[in-house]
């Protein structure tokens, strides 16, 4: 409960727009209903089966300052930014007015009182860092993560290749990465035409936890 939903599709059956965005309030496993707040007040109760694309997110608070890395975690169709963009805090004004100078090169204004998804961009997933490149990457893989799917050659690959002179690997086990890494999820091989300088670092095991969030709320900090 308390969780955020947007609806990226309307739904005639629960009355539910597009773009429109509710709290979760309450749930009823016995009989799969779900109650969500609406945000002029109103309640809809209905089965979540009957309603598809439904991203949910949390609201949480983030203190930025000038110079913070963000990443958006939705797309901001209004300000023609993209999903998982990253960028720079240029500016903050005295009414609390972002001034944001994307990776892209433009800069966009933002309403931090408006419905935000934002967060700190210092550190990206590596699904979210496909298609972007930066000069030197550090990598983080727990070869002990309970959802081992997720570490496999394409991630290894995606990873890697952000690096356009440098790529460093920390892990908890170094003799068994190579083994987690080569795990093929694709019949289609890639091929990597730039070639990157690579280190692996070996962690202690007590160094191994990394805090992730997805935010929309935020506090500026000056």
């Amino acid at each position: 409960m308390g969780d955020v939903l947007r609806y990226s599709r309307a739904s005639k059956e629960t009355g539910i727009g597009k773009g429109q965005y509710a709290t979760v309030k309450s749930i009823d496993a016995v009989a799969n209903q779900l109650t969500v707040e609406l945000q002029d007040g109103t309640e809809r109760i209905y089965d979540p089966r009957r309603q598809q694309g439904v991203p949910v997110f949390r609201d949480e608070m983030r203190s930025l300052s000038e110079g913070d890395r963000i990443q958006f975690t939705a797309p901001a169709n209004d300000l023609k930014v993209a999903n998982r963009e990253l960028g720079t805090v240029d500016s903050i004004g005295d009414d609390g007015q972002l001034r944001l100078k994307m990776d892209g090169g433009r800069a966009v204004e933002l309403d931090p009182n408006s419905r935000v998804h934002l967060d700190y961009g210092y550190a990206v997933t590596s699904h979210s860092s496909q298609g972007q490149t930066a000069d030197r990457v550090l990598i983080h893989v727990d070869t002990d993560l309970g959802a081992k799917d997720l570490i496999n050659s394409r991630m290894a690959y995606v990873a890697v290749s952000r690096g356009a002179h440098d790529a460093q690997i920390f892990t908890n086990n170094a003799s068994a990465l190579g083994q987690e890494l080569s795990r093929d999820v694709s019949h289609t091989p890639a091929i990597q035409q730039t070639p990157v300088s690579q280190t692996i670092h070996e962690q202690p095991a007590r160094s191994q936890e990394i805090d992730s969030g997805l935010g929309m709320g935020m506090g500026i900090g000056m």
